[in-house]
């Protein structure tokens, strides 16, 4: 699963421009499966058919996408003006390097008169090592997009880097898929990897409109504390039961409770005030759709540090392996 995810962040994909990630999924997840399309809206869907008599219709939700800046002006000395694609953490991409979707690199500078702790897009630049706005704008055009330029490191115990969220979940339903290619299962498989998640997620409501599923599982990344949070790095697989957009359906985060106490899974619950996923997406389409999502607990999010215990994506697996196979 590693070698996956590595391969997976290599690529940059900020919303609403995921084509190059989607195009590397496709690479693994099309032999995988019986057919695969893309959508309008750029999601990618690959359908497993079940073995079973009375099979059900699970969609399997992880998002391609990442945060990221769009360029809005260049201004006389060749500086870039952006703003936030999704949620940014200023602080951590200060002074960072980014690339743009059409490899040019630059760096995030704060003004000059900017304070540390108060960075934020309108106080912020790329700066791409060019000497004019002629020069500038030879390279770059209003509307193009840049992210923070993608890393995978090793670091003690745990893998650092980004973009985690949510690389980690499409490397998941990849390595899920490979399993269920061998062993079989019982009902049908929807594998979505989504777009546009981090504004809103847009692409889960179209997916999950046209596939109109039984239940929806949703693969994604979750905030972890230093301890004395709700959900810890390296304890295993987050059961979500609520977070600021969703509650999840109670049979679904009891049935992937109860899987993982019998199976011996190391699991923990979340339930926090904080982000969202695609879930919420999933039970407001049409007539709703009973979801849930399980988290890989990560460290530092929006950061260019994300870290992650590769434990507890082999739990995430483990346990959405069970829930395809027993649901």
């Amino acid at each position: 699963m590693l070698n996956i995810l590595k391969n997976l962040i290599s690529s940059s994909g900020v919303s609403g421009r995921e084509k190059s990630v989607s195009d590397k999924i496709l690479t693994y997840i099309a032999p995988l499966c019986d057919k695969v399309w893309e959508d309008s809206m750029g999601n990618l869907i690959a359908y497993k058919r079940g073995g079973g008599i009375d099979r059900k219709k699970i969609m399997l939700c992880s998002n391609m996408d990442e945060t990221g800046f769009m360029v809005t002006s260049v201004n006389e000395n060749g500086n870039i003006k952006v703003a936030p694609v999704g949620e940014i953490n200023y602080v951590s991409s200060a002074y960072g390097f980014v690339v743009s979707e059409n490899g040019v690199r630059g760096v995030i500078v704060p003004e000059n008169t900017a304070a540390s702790t108060e960075l934020k897009a309108g106080n912020v630049y790329i700066d791409i090592g060019v000497k004019d706005k002629k020069e500038a704008q030879k390279k770059v055009s209003v509307g193009d997009f840049f992210v923070c330029e993608p890393t995978v490191n090793k670091v003690g115990r745990k893998i650092c880097g980004r973009p985690m969220d949510n690389r980690v979940g499409c490397a998941i339903l990849i390595s899920l898929a490979e399993k269920i290619s061998e062993s079989g299962c019982p009902n049908d498989i929807y594998f979505v990897f989504t777009t546009q998640e981090q504004v809103g997620m847009r692409g889960a409501k179209a997916a999950a409109y046209a596939i109109e599923p039984d239940c929806g599982l949703v693969i994604d990344v979750t905030c972890a504390s230093e301890g004395a949070g709700v959900c810890v790095s390296g304890e295993g697989a987050a059961i979500k039961i609520k977070d600021r957009s969703v509650v999840c359906d109670r049979s679904v985060f009891e049935k992937l409770m109860t899987l993982a106490k019998d199976n011996s899974v190391k699991y923990q619950c979340e339930i926090s005030s904080k982000g969202s996923t695609d879930a919420s997406a999933l039970m407001i389409s049409k007539a709703g759709v009973k979801a849930g999502a399980v988290s890989v607990p990560a460290k530092y999010m929006h950061s260019n540090v994300e870290m992650i215990d590769m434990n507890d994506c082999d739990a995430c697996l483990n346990l959405a392996e069970l829930f395809v196979m027993n649901y």
